[in-house]
């Protein structure tokens, strides 16, 4: 009688697992990032034949790291929230302009506005690796000691802006070093 049984509880065992998994939310996945120095980099600046950034360049600064394509429908969506952000002049916001062609990225933002403090080129996604992206949009919030405090998986809305990213940006603004 058990072998007639089994696959039926193995069934309901692998339904439950399913039901579950189909109710996370998968901007909920932790990032073993958080509270951990931001991965180093050293990547050329759009627009700045020549320059690179590091890492290092923008340590004493609270800043926004936001991963971008314009291959990416997602990004499209949130990027009229980015050109809010950066009209407020609140953070230095970097773009991370992530498996890209340097003329398309040039484009996107010629067409959309340029709200980024400064973009920098991954073209072969090497430092999105490192910071974990696994798609893009992904958002991360540094604080001024290098340390990554945030990460938001998908697309920023206003919502997310007003509630999340803004109060946490201030509250590590207002940090004593």
């Amino acid at each position: 009688m058990f072998k007639y049984l089994a696959p039926l509880v193995l069934f309901i065992v692998l339904a439950i697992f399913l039901a579950i998994g189909l109710n996370l939310n998968p901007r909920d996945i932790p990032s073993p990032l958080i509270n951990q120095p931001a991965p180093d980099f050293a990547l050329p600046v759009l627009n700045q034949p020549g320059r690179t950034l590091t890492k290092h360049a923008l340590i004493g600064d609270v800043w926004v790291l936001n991963v971008w394509a314009s291959w990416c429908v997602s990004c499209r969506m949130e990027h009229p929230v980015f050109n809010q952000l950066a009209q407020q002049k609140l953070v230095t916001l970097v773009g991370l302009n992530y498996k890209d062609e340097e003329p398309a990225a040039k484009q996107w933002l010629s067409q959309r506005g340029n709200p980024y403090t400064i973009v920098l080129q991954d073209q072969e996604g090497r430092t999105g690796i490192d910071y974990g992206v696994y798609g893009v949009p992904e958002t991360f919030i540094v604080d001024k000691k290098g340390v990554i405090r945030y990460k938001h998986t998908g697309p920023v809305d206003e919502s997310d802006m007003q509630n999340i990213l803004i109060p946490f940006i201030k509250k590590l603004q207002a940090e004593i070093e």
